[in-house]
């Protein structure tokens, strides 16, 4: 999954440079190299990190329930004293 993300990002980055340098010649090439490699960062790319770093912990540790509002307040305790 981390070589796909950063085979993924590199071809990114080389579709933005890519369509960069196209632009001058031919704008509306560049532009649409330049917008369809935006769109795979915020649709695809963002997506799958996010899934990557996130997919073996457990949402109730960030959550606020009694428990860990009740844990909170003893490690307060503890470091007051």
């Amino acid at each position: 999954m981390r070589t796909l993300l950063l085979i993924l990002l590199i071809a990114v980055i080389g579709g933005t440079a890519t369509g960069f340098y196209i632009k001058p010649e031919n704008e509306a090439t560049g532009n649409l190299i330049i917008g369809i490699s935006v769109v795979v960062i915020f649709f695809v790319l963002i997506p799958l990190f996010i899934y990557f770093r996130w997919n073996k912990r457990s949402f109730k540790d960030y959550m606020l329930t009694k428990e860990n509002i009740e844990k909170m307040r003893e490690e307060g305790r503890k470091k007051k004293l």
